[in-house]
């Protein structure tokens, strides 16, 4: 039996056939030979069934035997009949790819046009110069190719299938739907296409010398760099590792119309470098300076050569790629800088370095790997100290945030509506490490926080207006013992702020500035302050106590939401220290008489008073709902604490009250705490609002008490410090 024998392949993109130069067969699959009335056909014998029914034949298994028995065949290529152009051999090189999940089991290799094609035929030996590669930049075959030649690739495939039809080549062919790579901008098909490039090498040559001689590969210099380097988040350090322990040399050419260009000759014969390439490379750059970046491209070889060297080279059209200008900018834009106190740029012996790039995760592969790299090249070492990335913002569902979803959050339109700060205290609130939802509903959320934290500065601004430090403060030692709490528990959580500050983490600073605004302050100290800054003398002690404490508690807290509320810190720094220039030339507060350390024995002492506080709040709210009470003011209690508990309120001696809110505070002793609460049988002075015997004492003032009548015009009551 004589019949022609045929391998039969499967492909979606026909344009390749042209440029077939092997085929590929799995060496695990197991192949048949079927005959049919076409021919006889190699086809995978899982297949055979589906593909006999696709052509419409009927066939025959002859025989079969495992894809590693067929390597080295050779079988012609489906156009030479067309074509005395494409009368070449394929060969059947064994590759792990191809499978057996649908088509025909082989794969057709056009290595000019696929990865895996690519280094399959170089594996099998294939030298590059051998590699057919017609399609040109514009996606036209060149005009010299055989049958197509000049054509547009998507717009020759109906005469390549006519082609092989004639040719007696074609058994079936279908329209389908499947994915393919397009552009992400212009949304057009692209396709891979091998071009010659410029590569650094990662591993071979001499190795870069760094200040202790040591040569060291450029991949080395930069896993060294990587684990001098501080990452935030730290899971940072293992992707960049990670993509530097295992990525090839690094292509830096790219064959764009536009880009920065890489100025090189080449030989038309041997494609060598010209030997002045150094020289050119200087020249290039004067051109460039003189005249722009497309004043190189406007240059003849004849003027950078001279005609004799022109005759024998061709200038290169390539440029660099866009991750080796980025990746440069830390010597453009840092040169010369050197570290100063405040500052954030740093300096080298070798160079200038950054403390800190900062952009999108995704830049491990982009910015922060091409700055790595040509640092490490040029000095050894990173461009910068730290390296910090962020996620990208998305809708409340986790979705990418896009115009044409329509999910987006316009900034302009928060500027307009809700103020630039809203979205500075959105972002700072959010945690960087993922991505970073956004809508209008976390917005209002976002604007009820500014309100919270805004309405306490103005709380303190207010009640300082009249507060001259170098007048008025009271030394630490004089304070009452709450205003020292309150310096204390300040220094303690500034301690806390510093430490994410250091680290970059700011949405634990919001977070724990809008507790401290609205626990530590407005629920508790403010609370308690409100009547002393309201009712004792305005130069009492008791007044300028509090102010000294409140005027210590601005200066940090202007300084703490600066980094995030920074519009709001600096028009508020402006009233409350006018002529002190800006808030951002300010170092973090110093509390004045606080020690280098929190007062343990302090903050642990008042936060147990406040749990009494809490418990006695819930008891008035119950009497309260009963309607017993109006007011906390209204109430009288009764505590009874156990002995340790009954020590530390006893201590606050009749200032217990003002803590407590009420109009009168009993202390018993006993087993376990219980609070018991009635209202006030006495009369409500409407200056103060505590209700008190002594109301209308002076027929002068019969609606006010004796304490108010005392800090209205006499003495004043007096408060020493506990």
């Amino acid at each position: 039996m004589h019949k022609p024998a045929f391998v039969v392949i499967w492909t979606t993109t026909a344009w390749t056939i042209p440029a077939n130069q092997a085929l590929n067969l799995n060496p695990a699959i197991e192949y048949a030979l079927v005959d049919t009335e076409r021919g006889v056909l190699l086809l995978a014998t899982t297949l055979v069934e589906t593909c006999l029914a696709r052509y419409g034949l009927q066939g025959k298994v002859l025989a079969t035997t495992l894809g590693q028995q067929l390597g080295g065949l050779n079988f012609v290529h489906p156009l030479a009949e067309a074509d005395a152009g494409y009368d070449r051999y394929s060969p059947v090189y064994l590759a792990d790819y191809a499978t057996a999940e649908d088509g025909t089991g082989i794969v057709h290799s056009s290595p000019a046009y696929g990865l895996d094609d690519f280094n399959s035929c170089r594996a099998h030996g294939m030298k590059v110069e051998e590699i057919i590669n017609p399609v040109q930049r514009d996606g036209r075959y060149a005009a010299d190719f055989p049958l197509f030649g000049g054509e547009d690739i998507w717009e020759a495939v109906p005469a390549i299938l006519e082609t092989l039809r004639d040719a007696g080549r074609l058994f079936a062919s279908e329209t389908i739907t499947h994915s393919y790579p397009h552009c992400w901008r212009h949304k057009s098909p692209v396709i891979y296409r091998a071009a010659a490039q410029w590569f650094i090498r990662m591993d071979e040559g001499e190795g870069v010398f760094t200040r202790d001689k040591a040569p060291r590969t450029l991949r080395q210099l930069a896993l060294e760099a990587i684990e001098r380097t501080s990452f935030y988040p730290e899971n940072g350090r293992a992707r960049l590792r990670d993509m530097i322990a295992n990525r090839p040399d690094w292509c830096i050419s790219r064959q764009r119309s536009w880009g920065v260009p890489l100025p090189f000759f080449l030989h038309k014969e041997s494609g060598d470098l010209h030997p002045r390439t150094l020289e050119i490379l200087d020249q290039a750059a004067e051109l460039v300076e003189r005249g722009g970046i497309e004043a190189w491209s406007r240059a003849s070889a004849e003027q950078i050569l001279g005609p004799e060297d022109a005759a024998h080279y061709t200038k290169s059209s390539d440029i660099l790629e866009v991750w080796f200008d980025s990746g440069s900018t830390f010597w453009h834009v840092l040169r010369g800088t050197h570290s100063h106190v405040g500052g954030c740029l740093g300096h080298h012996d070798e160079g200038p370095e950054a403390d800190l790039y900062l952009e999108g995760h995704d830049q491990h592969r982009g910015w922060f790997h091409s700055s790595l790299l040509l640092a490490c090249a040029i000095f050894g070492r990173a461009p910068y100290r730290g390296l910090l990335t962020h996620g990208f913002t998305v809708d409340a569902q986790g979705r990418k945030m896009s115009k044409s979803l329509g999910n987006g959050i316009e900034p302009q339109k928060v500027f307009a509506t809700l103020g630039a700060e809203i979205i500075r205290l959105w972002v700072a609130a959010s945690d960087y490490s993922g991505d970073i939802a956004g809508d209008d509903k976390i917005l209002a959320r976002v604007v009820d926080s500014y309100r919270r934290i805004r309405n306490t500065l103005r709380f303190l601004l207010a009640n300082t207006s009249d507060f001259d430090p170098a007048r008025d403060a009271v030394p630490y030692e004089q304070m009452l013992e709450i205003d020292r709490w309150a310096l204390t528990r300040a220094e303690q959580f500034q301690a806390e702020v510093l430490k994410h500050y250091d680290v970059y983490e700011f949405h634990p600073v919001v977070a724990k500035l809008q507790v401290f605004c609205s626990e530590d302050l407005g629920a508790f100290y403010l609370d308690v302050l409100k009547d002393r800054l309201y009712t004792t003398a305005p130069k009492s002690l008791a007044r300028r106590s509090a102010q000294t404490a409140l005027w210590q508690v601005t200066h940090a807290m202007l300084r703490w939401m600066a980094p995030f509320l920074s519009f709001t810190a600096e028009e508020a720094w402006t009233v409350f220290a006018p002529g002190e220039g800006s808030i951002f030339k300010q170092i973090y507060w110093t509390f004045a008489g606080v020690g280098a350390t929190t007062d343990a024995a302090l903050l642990a002492k008042w936060s147990s008073i406040r749990s009494v506080r809490d418990a006695v709040n819930k008891a008035i709210e119950e009497v309260r709902a009963a309607g017993g009470v109006g007011s906390s003011l209204q109430a009288e209690v009764t505590v009874t604490a156990p002995p340790e508990t009954h020590a530390l309120l006893a201590s606050l001696g009749d200032d217990l009250k003002f803590v407590l809110i009420t109009s009168r505070a009993t202390l018993v002793p006993g087993g376990e705490l219980t609070v018991t609460v009635t209202p006030s049988a006495a009369t409500k002075c409407e200056r103060c609002w505590h209700w008190r015997d002594d109301v209308g004492h002076d027929a002068a003032c019969p609606t006010i008490c004796g304490r108010c009548t005392s800090n209205l015009y006499g003495a004043g009551e007096t408060r020493v410090a506990a």
